[in-house]
């Protein structure tokens, strides 16, 4: 759920209408060509009202735009692959650290560097933990 968290300046509305727009024309027209044009001449409908100081007309043509694009939304909207709802969304698997401790030494020595720096954190690490929790109890360690 998309709540917001301020008041959004009418500017800050008027791009967020342009790049959906933009988005939309991406959706339409497939070939290059034929989006750069109809993304000019947007952008001319978009540069034709850059100036107006009324904010009563403003409001009034952002509210049109906003139903204008409503109106002529595609069917099944173009979504890139990493995008929410996109066929790779949240796909990348980020492996733990402890991933690490179980690669060979062979594997290790051609990080050397890696993974001396990252042993002298894991040292950093423990004694981090000692100080902020105690050191463990040595009763507790053999059940």
């Amino acid at each position: 759920m998309n709540i917001p968290s301020g008041i959004i300046t009418h500017t800050r509305q008027v791009c967020s209408l342009y790049k959906r727009a933009l988005r939309n024309l991406e959706s339409w027209y497939d070939r290059r060509e034929i989006y750069r044009y109809r993304a000019t001449l947007l952008r001319k409908r978009f540069d034709d009202n850059r100036n107006v100081k009324d904010m009563a007309v403003a409001a009034c043509l952002l509210e049109e735009g906003e139903k204008e694009l409503f109106n002529t939304t595609h069917y099944q909207p173009l979504k890139k692959a990493n995008s929410p709802g996109g066929c790779a969304f949240e796909r990348e698997v980020e492996l733990p650290d402890w991933v690490f401790d179980y690669w060979h030494p062979l594997e290790k020595a051609q990080y050397p560097e890696f993974f001396a720096k990252r042993e002298e954190r894991k040292k950093q690490f423990v004694a981090w933990w000692e100080r902020q929790y105690g050191k463990p109890d040595p009763k507790d360690l053999h059940h």
